[in-house]
């Protein structure tokens, strides 16, 4: 692997494991009623998102890029109201990331640029890993608001950081 693909992995890796300690905070915030309620109609609960970036996760990097069969059923994701704790959620979700994470360090330089259809689209391994750490971020980040919605206060992601630093660009 080229200093490039190692740093692009390792960097793609620490993204991905910013998500799992602001879902679990959430969660913990919240009531097992209140992780399936659902804001609007046409809108999902977080339990839904949980169970849908489980579902995203395991199709893009541990079936695509790690070469194993496609078993999602999608639609799945969305329909449930239920049926998972708080607790089982946090421990598939964590799974699913540790699973993806073991497949994306093995990816070989081939298997970087090889192209392969993931949901219909025609992505490199590249795109792939740079579409789960969008996707969990993105998500994380509904997660994060409905929580606040429902809490009504900061969830302190970055409390123990000072982002007032100014750029060191000497």
């Amino acid at each position: 692997m080229t200093v490039f693909q190692s740093e692009f992995v390792a960097q793609s890796i620490f993204r991905i494991d910013e998500n799992p300690p602001r879902i679990r905070k959430c969660l913990d915030l919240l009531s097992e009623t209140e992780v399936w309620q659902r804001p609007s109609n046409s809108s999902n609960s977080i339990g839904n998102l949980i169970l849908h970036l489980c579902g995203n996760v395991r199709q893009y990097a541990i079936s695509s890029l790690g070469n194993l069969p496609d078993k999602r059923q999608r639609d799945k994701e969305f329909e449930s109201k239920g049926g998972y704790s708080k607790a089982e959620l946090i421990f598939l979700f964590e799974d699913t990331i540790n699973e993806a994470k073991a497949v994306i360090r093995e990816v070989n330089n081939t298997e970087w640029v090889k192209e392969r259809n993931v949901q219909g689209f025609n992505f490199t391994g590249i795109a792939i890993l740079i579409h789960v750490v969008e996707h969990l971020s993105y998500h994380t980040g509904q997660i994060a608001f409905y929580t606040k919605l429902l809490r009504d206060q900061q969830l302190g992601f970055y409390d123990d950081m000072d982002l007032n630093i100014k750029n060191d660009n000497d």
